[in-house]
């Protein structure tokens, strides 16, 4: 079977897009310690930045599935923001804080040895799900 492609990028865009639309502020939650992260070192708290993503706060805004980039001023000055799909732990409106939450771990997958889904409904599982979406 052929590899998927991780499903956090959709994920992340489609919040953005229902944020954006209904008139919300978004706001993403950066893990600073994902290789790559470029993001202003002064901001980062407990190796975390919550960035403000609207289009009136960005430039050149990019959600692409394998980083979100874009430029944004902070004290006036103009930085790159660079945050590769993994480093994104949230993205949520800010007036709110309705969104997605992800698991730092990847995407929800089933374990490997686990057996064909059954067809019609379940019952729920105690297993922790790896993104939880705030209602």
């Amino acid at each position: 079977m052929e590899e998927l492609t991780s499903s956090r990028p959709y994920f992340i865009r489609a919040v953005y897009q229902w944020i954006t639309d209904n008139g919300l502020t978004p706001y993403i939650l950066v893990d600073n310690a994902v290789n790559y992260t470029d993001v202003p070192q002064e901001y980062v708290k407990d190796g975390r930045i919550i960035l403000n993503v609207a289009p009136t706060a960005v430039r050149d805004l990019l959600l692409g599935n394998e980083a979100i980039s874009f430029s944004a001023r902070f004290s006036g000055v103009a930085r790159p923001i660079y945050a590769p799909i993994q480093s994104v732990l949230a993205i949520y409106a800010r007036e709110n804080g309705k969104g997605i939450f992800f698991e730092q771990m990847g995407d929800l997958q089933p374990p490997p040895d686990s057996p064909e889904p059954p067809s019609g409904p379940t019952k729920p599982t105690s297993k922790k799900p790896a993104l939880k979406v705030v209602k």
